[in-house]
């Protein structure tokens, strides 16, 4: 995997590593200053919920950080384009249901980072 695609590819996890955090462990305290057009009395009875998104974002770093990992280059790129594609598949559902600004922090740099590994 060349550099600018490693690049691309690490600042995914670290998206995804981020995102996991917050929706695991800073749900209630953070998520109002984040998300604004939830009813601030929601936070509470959706913190299992959000965790378990959490969860799911953390299997998407997992993947990634895998790939990165593989040695044979025809696997890493088959096993980092099914996670970015995992990825970018769940910000374009997230900017559709929640929030149109998950396109940008998850869907555009999932798709920069397939075009570089792909190149």
């Amino acid at each position: 995997m060349a550099f600018v695609g490693q690049v691309l590819v690490i600042l995914v996890i670290v998206i995804h590593l981020y995102i996991m955090w917050f929706e695991m462990f800073a749900w209630t305290t953070r998520g109002p200053k984040v998300f604004r057009n939830f009813a601030k009395d929601m936070f509470e009875p959706t913190k299992a919920m959000a965790a378990n998104q959490g969860l799911y974002n953390g299997f998407l770093a997992a993947g990634l950080i895998y790939s990165l990992f593989i040695n044979d280059a025809g696997w890493q790129w088959n096993i980092s384009m099914l996670f970015l594609i995992f990825v970018a598949v769940a910000g374009v559902y997230g900017a559709a249901t929640a929030s149109k600004k998950i396109i940008y922090v998850q869907t555009v740099p999932a798709i920069l980072a397939m075009a570089a590994i792909s190149f």
